[in-house]
Formats: structure tokens, sequence, C-alpha cells
């Protein structure tokens, strides 16, 4: 009994055609890639940009609201009128 040999003909064919498939199409994922990857740099960036400004403007409204202005103190009094009621 002998055997007849095998053939491969196919399979090398098909492990040629995944190597030229990964040859060409290797440099557009890859870009894509980077460009996915910057633009998600970017929006983590400008995110975090946004905050630290916001957080400013809120420090710097509470500063401005607790600021303590000194006022001249009267000893007089100041008369008031009493409220009306209209018909």
């Amino acid at each position: 009994m002998t055997r007849a040999p095998a053939r491969r003909d196919g399979i090398g064919l098909l492990g040629v055609a995944a190597t030229a498939c990964i040859a060409c199409c290797a440099g557009p994922i890859l870009a894509f890639l980077g460009v996915a990857g910057l633009a998600s740099s970017l929006a983590i960036g400008t995110t975090g940009l946004v905050i630290a400004a916001a957080a400013a403007s809120a420090w710097l409204l509470v500063r401005r609201r607790h600021h303590v202005v000194p006022v001249a103190a009267s000893s007089e009094l100041t008369p008031v009128e009493a409220p009306t009621r209209k018909p």
C-alpha cells in the first residue's frame, strides 16, 4: 500500500494570497489606527482643557463673590418708609 502524495497547491496558493493581502492592506489599516489614535488624543486633550477652563472660571467667580469690600459704617439711622398696599 502506497499513499499518493498529498496535494498542497491549494494551501500554498492560499498562503501567498494571504501574504499579499497583508502586504497590501497593512498600510491603510495602520494609517486608520494612527488617525483614530490622534483623534482620540485631541478629543481627550480638548476635554481636559474645557474642564480646566470651567474650573478656573468657577474658582474666579467664587473668589470674586466672597471678596469683602470695606464699607464705611455710618452711626446714623436711615429712615425706611413702611410698605404700602395697592388696592
